[in-house]
């Protein structure tokens, strides 16, 4: 199926009802997290590193520390900055390492085609370069270890929010249900807390197939009310206990926090920096909403409610010092509301891990996509909303490890450790792929990058310091865990490569493929055959390979290559890039089908149906233009070798203009579009060219009468040759490769490529499952490959 991708962030057609919908529906997903915080901050805080005095130097220092970092990071950095440097509308890790792949040559990944970059999502209008950002991205392109250096920070970032996907659900729900301690005893609170807490963990995840859209419509009520009622709780405290608590929110008790507190006051910040968690989620989850939703949500909603919460639980801390020993949230909550706010707050609780873990299904799909996680299945779980997905082996691994962190840990100090440790990763991979970002894309001036780099950056290294001092109290988890998914990841894109370049200098020449014939023994049989392969151009080795053992092959053959681009989506109208492969007589065709990394793929049916339409259509503007009916002054054709046609985009616009008209094209690649009577559908046809030229199209008016009687006898017997071989069955050929390291390759190399990768490779799910290839059409073909 093919969703509507220009609804997920064309925000500027939309109504302000439709953007106020979406900011309330972001609630339970965006800002579940964030919301939450107040439960553990200040009780994490101050959990052994520092002590709360009569003097309140240390609560209103803490107070300053949370006021001005929620203001700093969550509001500064990512509403008004880093939510701008979006792809198409999509945010997180791998949308901002796209957009600077789309911008400056530092990918690795494999099969890309100056084609691509005509992509209507591809190009970006931008400022012109300046001179010093054209240094920047000419030292980025000029070394190669700085595009594998990018690629680790990518995928470090990545893992981080894996982590944080596992270690926020945990302590969520774990604070949140911490709550029974002011109501039952010790003895009783020790043994209820940890199974109530795996229990609704369990449900937590269980409910993750239902969708995002019908979770978050769910889950934005919750958030509402939680958010109301620490606003309301927040105003109570100050009102009741304190007035005069906003004094310090001056930025002169973090320093006299800091002067009385020293060593205690710095590790103490990897407390304070859990008031910060979720804001990542913001721009991981761009994709189910919009900017524009998600900046008013936080800006008119969220933001002052945490602020409130926070200065209220500050204000009733400051007046009871006798509470030194059990500092946290539902001390400040007065006895005659406990119990509801309790269950609200068990409720927000599994909300605000539901944010997380969105985002943790939304960037395991852009990596895999990007070629750089296994093959895993990923269900949408919306037909009209891109970007909601269930990835059902990736929730079922998350609720087994955090229940078994829940478990493990028992206590809110080294979750918190882990959790903020995996948060400020996150985060200052973010920072420095955004100052990249300002530089490459928006093409501003580099010393403008370096100060957001510098002012954001220095905050989360501060923050990221008290962390990792933490690591025997549970920092290790997240830092374990992230080598883990790291090693994996790089494992697998590293053997995607090489597995690449061992096919582009092991293809099979065109004049081989002519050659097969009778003469050698080999026949053609009805039907279509469909050689899947990674090669954009040139007769992959898994096909002679093929003929080799099986001395035939399907009268209509086309090699197809399924390749993901750098962008989030990819128009339906510009996914087929459709080619001849030899003469037309051979019948032989080679068909790019393009997806963004939050595509959806088509089923095989679908696919199969759409292949062949787009196949005809291409004959017919191929006869057009062999004909004279389309007259090109630059005949130039570009191919992958001689003998290859120029690829064609085959889309399924509708066409409209006048029958007959002149295009001067000055900016490369070009584009045309022809529209054509004889079909039973109108198509347009794009086709791409890397220079200027000039295109006429003559089409008489009077060939919508006659084109039947006109078509050529050729013309005829190619499409009834295609549709014949259509109703003869499709067989689907695909490699089945099994990849070992050269002889010589050293013991890191053979440990990766024999043991790791070929793990990997037999435990994910393979290209037929994802392809959904019937089993009775797959033709497999043994490949092993010497990298």
């Amino acid at each position: 199926m093919d969703i509507d991708y220009g609804k997920c962030w064309d925000t500027s057609k939309k109504s302000w009802k439709s953007t106020l919908i979406l900011a309330y529906q972001s609630l339970g997903v965006v800002y579940g997290d964030l919301s939450i915080s107040p439960l553990y901050v200040y009780k994490s805080t101050f959990a052994e590193d520092i002590h709360h005095s009569e003097t309140n130097e240390e609560i209103f220092g803490v107070l300053s520390f949370v006021f001005w970092t929620l203001t700093l990071v969550p509001l500064f950095k990512y509403v008004f900055i880093v939510l701008r440097a979006d792809d198409n509308g999509e945010g997180g890790t791998f949308a901002l390492y796209s957009l600077i792949c789309r911008h400056a040559k530092v990918s690795l990944l494999p099969n890309r085609q100056v084609a691509d970059e005509a992509l209507s999502t591809y190009k970006l209008e931008h400022p012109p370069e300046t001179k010093n950002s054209s240094r920047v991205k000419l030292l980025l392109e000029k070394h190669k270890f700085l595009h594998t250096a990018l690629l680790i920070l990518v995928l470090l970032g990545t893992c981080m929010v894996i982590g944080d996907g596992l270690l926020t659900p945990a302590i969520s729900v774990f604070s949140a249900v911490s709550g029974l301690e002011l109501s039952m005893s010790r003895d009783h609170h020790q043994y209820a807390v940890i199974p109530i807490t795996c229990f609704i963990l369990v449900c937590l995840f269980a409910l993750q197939h239902y969708g995002t859209h019908r979770v978050g419509f769910c889950f934005a009520p919750i958030v509402l009310i939680w958010l109301l009622c620490i606003s309301a709780l927040g105003l109570y405290n100050i009102i009741h206990w304190n007035p005069l608590v906003y004094k310090a929110l001056s930025p002169c008790y973090m320093v006299k926090f800091l002067k009385k507190t020293r060593k205690g006051g710095w590790m103490s910040l990897g407390g304070i920096l859990l008031c910060i968690t979720g804001s990542e989620a913001m721009f991981a989850d761009l994709g189910h909403f919009s900017y524009s939703a998600i900046q008013i949500a936080f800006t008119f909603l969220v933001y002052p409610a945490l602020i409130l919460a926070y200065m209220g639980q500050a204000a009733f801390l400051s007046k009871h010092h006798h509470t030194i020993h059990k500092i946290g949230f539902y001390v400040s909550v007065p006895d005659c509301v406990r119990w509801p706010v309790l269950v609200i707050a068990i409720l927000a609780s599994v909300v605000g891990s539901q944010a997380i873990i969105s985002g943790t299904f939304s960037i395991i799909n852009q990596s895999q996509s990007l070629g750089c996680f296994p093959r895993v299945k990923v269900v949408h779980t919306s037909a009209k909303i891109h970007g909601q997905i269930y990835i059902p082996e990736i929730n079922w691994i998350l609720m087994i490890l955090c229940v078994a962190v829940t478990i493990g840990f028992r206590d809110t100090k080294h979750m918190g450790n882990a959790s903020g440790l995996a948060v400020m990763a996150v985060m200052l991979v973010t920072t420095c792929l955004t100052s990249l970002v300002i530089i490459l894309c928006w093409n501003k001036p580099p010393i403008l990058a370096l100060g957001f780099l510098l002012l954001f950056g220095s905050i989360e290294l501060l923050y990221f310091s008290a962390s990792v001092i933490k690591f025997l109290e549970g920092a290790w988890l997240p830092i374990l865990l992230a080598l883990f998914l790291v090693t994996v990841m790089f494992v697998w894109h590293y053997a995607t490569v090489k597995k690449y370049e061992y096919d582009l200098h092991n293809k099979v020449s065109l004049e081989w493929l002519l050659a097969l014939g009778p003469s050698l023994g080999i026949t053609r049989v009805p039907g279509i055959g469909l050689v899947f392969t990674d090669l954009t151009s040139g007769i992959p080795a898994n096909f002679s390979r093929f003929v080799t053992n099986l001395p035939a092959y399907h009268r209509i053959l086309v090699f197809v290559c399924v390749k993901s681009v750098p962008v989030p989506f990819v128009p339906p109208a510009e996914r087929y890039l459709v080619g001849r492969v030899g003469p037309a007589a051979h019948r032989s065709y080679r068909c790019i089908v393009r997806y963004g990394y939050r595509d959806v793929h088509q089923d095989v049916d679908s696919f199969e149906s759409e292949l062949v339409s787009r196949l005809a259509d291409f004959i017919r503007y191929d006869w057009y233009k062999t004909h004279g009916v389309i007259d090109e002054d630059d005949g130039s054709r570009s191919g992958a070798s001689s003998g290859e046609c120029r690829l064609t985009v085959i889309g399924t616009l509708a066409f409209s203009g006048t029958a007959a008209f002149e295009l001067e094209d000055n900016v490369q690649p070009a584009s045309v579009s022809v529209g054509f009577p004889t079909a039973e559908s109108v198509t347009d046809v794009i086709e791409m060219q890397p220079v200027e030229r000039r295109v006429r199209f003559a089409i008489d008016n009077e060939s919508e009468v006659d084109s039947r009687e006109e078509m050529d006898a050729q013309l005829q017997e190619e499409l009834e040759d295609l549709y014949a071989a259509q109703q003869a069955g499709t067989a689907f050929v695909l490699g089945h490769s099994h990849v070992k390291a050269k002889q010589g390759s050293s013991m890191l190399k053979r440990l990766a490529i024999n043991y790791g990768y070929n793990f990997l490779r037999r435990n994910c799910r393979g290209a037929d499952v994802s392809l959904k290839v019937p089993p009775a059409s797959l033709l497999e073909v043994g490949m092993v490959y010497i990298v």
